[in-house]
């Protein structure tokens, strides 16, 4: 069985070599899902040989010798400091330019000798572009020649041989200050992002033999006792068995307004306890807890890339290799066909390739869609890929489940009524009795309202019929507890009932003996919720509910619904989207455990998590943490936010190339406006597309 494993590559900064490296991967046999993260500088693979993972590595080194690849999860092989390397080779890289541009200076100002005035400007050059060259040379060896690496070194290389020394120097100068200042940029970007997921906690407070030790939250056990107090955040799912206190749930949910919690009350990790010292017993080993899943989700959506970007990957592709193409066309044939000086047209080819360097696409478009996930993420809106964010985008219509999304899904007993000879209270004992081993949101409702302990001796026989309820045999007596449906069934009469909710039907050995009425109510906002996703332009809304039609049309006219269907089964609702899918983008929006076949169904599966239910993280495309259906909302703006960015820059980007190349062309921009069209465009690129981030509620 294929294995998931996710590789860091340490240095990494080349955008082409990453798409290079991306593509070889893909050709190995033997692994599959292969997704490169240029922005994380992280290699994600499902492997079924561990032997291919040393060939990863040699492909990877083999185009990237300086990149170092490390296993992410491997602890021996990540323990030495990459931030401390990092910052020393920064600060290298920052001495390097400082020295090239001094004895570049200098080489300005001396005159004479010549010879000198050489020396100096070939000792400023190596010095700031002898790694740019080094790397061009060992690509080209190994047959990789299509990089910026080597359209800088043979940009520069030409200046010197015809004579623009000062070009040459400063222009490999200007590229490596702006190819710094872009890592850099880059840098800050994913701190700014990874700010947005600070959710993971360093230490858990393990109670063990009455004594209080800290220790890594991976070293706590299910059932342990830990201590979270006031200020710390909670770090592993648990109950709380002693104190009480306020939480922050915002990390989570997005929402602002602290939750009380006190003993018996479920909490997840990732929450901040106020100002109460807590004791919590341990339901989840980390590796199962809702911060870890949460993690591991945001941190991996980069493998389920969007159209866009893939796009972007392949144009990329062919791209340098063409206008090289071009630029040899450009230096060759106008002093072939007019007799032109070949110096002047080498210099323009020279610009041509300079310009050419598709830097500003690879590295800005997957950065927006990184931003795009993080935004949402703090919103309490967890996506599992930017592919996602473009079907949010265009959302022509969202099918909705009724209970526990529209509504509370939190029902209540509100009428009881006896027919043939039984008390209420009768009516009530015998529902509860069969409704004992369901889980049902109204089984609960039932016995919660009958309150008495259950003697299950009295359980003879027990059966759950899908979609109709429940068939039982009690104390000697055959029970049937369910709805219309399971009447019909069993051919009970049942008489017409007025009631604006969901009605339970009881039969005993075949005769109707009376209903329990059950109320659901909608959650707070729903309908403005609805109108302003048809405003945003989301053109058809239906519901779906296992319901009385009565029922369905009262919650469908409340809340502005434009169709329903009602009394369906659970694989009637898969039927039915199967039926309706009709070639426009459809979201299905559910609790995620009872819906996990049509949320899988739909172009983007929605769940209601529940504070991070696993049934809604493991099924859905995109989650909800806090259940909040106006969370919809903000999804469908951050979605196109982030689309139109994207857009932005690719058109900007490609805009500038295309009059630079032109004005290259004929001979109308040196040098210096060749590296702007490279590093200078694609820092404004990166800092438009952090403006995703910007989005507040």
């Amino acid at each position: 069985m294929a294995e998931k494993k996710e590789f860091v590559l340490e240095g990494l900064d080349c955008p082409s070599c990453a798409a290079k490296i991306e593509e070889n991967v893909k050709k190995l046999e033997g692994i599959e899902n292969v997704s490169l993260n240029f922005i994380k500088k992280t290699l994600v693979v499902n492997v079924n040989d561990e032997a291919k993972i040393e060939e990863i590595k040699h492909l990877v080194k083999k185009i990237e010798p300086d990149v170092e690849v490390y296993d992410k999860n491997n602890k021996n092989e990540t323990s030495h400091n990459h931030n401390d390397e990092d910052f020393f080779n920064r600060k290298l890289e920052i001495t390097k330019l400082f020295s090239g541009l001094v004895i570049f200076a200098t080489a300005l100002f001396v005159n004479e000798p010549f010879s000198l005035k050489i020396m100096l400007f070939v000792a400023a050059y190596l010095i700031s572009g002898g790694r740019v060259l080094l790397r061009s040379f060992k690509n080209i060896i190994r047959g990789n020649i299509f990089d910026e690496n080597f359209l800088m070194s043979i940009a520069t290389i030409g200046a010197f041989s015809i004579g623009e020394y000062p070009e040459a120097v400063g222009v490999m100068l200007f590229y490596e200050f702006g190819e710094l200042l872009q890592n850099i940029a880059v840098d800050n970007s994913k701190r700014s992002i990874k700010a947005l997921l600070d959710i993971r906690p360093d230490y858990a407070n393990l109670l063990k033999d009455g004594k209080e030790i800290r220790v890594s939250p991976e070293d706590v056990k299910k059932g342990d006792l830990i201590i979270v107090k006031p200020g710390e955040r909670i770090p592993l799912d648990g109950v709380v068995v002693k104190g009480n206190s306020m939480v922050d749930t915002s990390a989570l949910t997005g929402e602002s307004i602290p939750k009380t919690i006190k003993e018996n009350d479920e909490v997840m990790s990732g929450f901040i306890n106020l100002n109460g010292l807590v004791v919590i017993k341990v339901e989840k080993e980390y590796f199962e807890s809702t911060i870890s899943k949460i993690l591991d989700m945001v941190e991996n959506a980069a493998a389920k890339k969007a159209k866009t970007e893939k796009l972007i990957t392949k144009f990329a592709k062919y791209y340098t290799p063409v206008v090289v193409f071009l630029a040899v066309m450009l230096a060759t044939l106008p002093p072939l066909l007019t007799g032109a000086p070949f110096s002047d047209w080498l210099y323009r080819a020279l610009i041509f390739l300079v310009i050419s360097c598709p830097c500003g696409l690879v590295v800005s478009i997957p950065l927006g869609y990184f931003a795009g996930v993080g935004s949402l993420s703090k919103h309490g809106v967890l996506v599992k890929g930017g592919n996602y964010l473009e079907v949010l985008k265009n959302l022509d219509t969202i099918i909705f489940d009724k209970t526990g999304t529209l509504t509370e899904g939190v029902f209540e007993v509100v009428e009881i009524k006896e027919y043939n000879g039984l008390s209420k209270n009768k009516v009530l004992e015998i529902a509860a009795y069969a409704e004992q081993h369901s889980n049902h949101p109204i089984a609960e409702s039932i016995k919660r309202k009958y309150g008495n302990k259950i003697n299950e001796n009295k359980i003879e026989e027990y059966e759950e019929i899908a979609g109709h309820g429940i068939k039982a045999k009690i104390d000697g007596k055959t029970v049937l507890v369910g709805n219309k449906k399971l009447m019909e069934k069993y051919n009970i009469q049942t008489p017409e009932i007025e009631f604006n909710g969901t009605i339970v039907f009881v039969a005993v050995n075949e005769k109707f003996v009376g209903y329990i009425g059950i109320s659901d109510k909608i959650k707070p906002g729903v309908s403005n919720t609805i109108k302003k996703l048809k405003e945003l332009g989301v053109r058809k809304t239906v519901m779906l509910t296992g319901d009385s039609e009565k029922v369905a049309r009262e919650v469908a006219k409340e809340i502005g619904i434009d169709k329903y269907y009602s009394e369906l089964l659970p694989d009637d609702k898969v039927e039915f989207f199967e039926k309706y899918d009709n070639g426009v983008s459809t979201a299905f929006v559910g609790d995620g455990i009872n819906d996990a076949p049509v949320l899988t169904r739909a172009d983007v599966g929605i769940a209601m998590g529940g504070l991070g239910s696993d049934a809604a993280i493991e099924a859905a495309d995109v989650v909800i943490m806090d259940d909040d259906i106006s969370k919809l909302i903000d999804s469908i703006e951050i979605s196109r936010k982030t689309l139109k960015i994207t857009w932005q820059n690719i058109i900007f980007v490609l805009s500038v190339k295309v009059l630079f190349l032109a004005l290259g062309a004929l001979g109308l921009v040196n040098m210096w406006g060749a590296v702007f069209a490279d590093v200078g465009v694609t820092l404004i690129a990166i800092f438009n597309s952090l403006r995703i981030l910007k989005k507040r509620r």
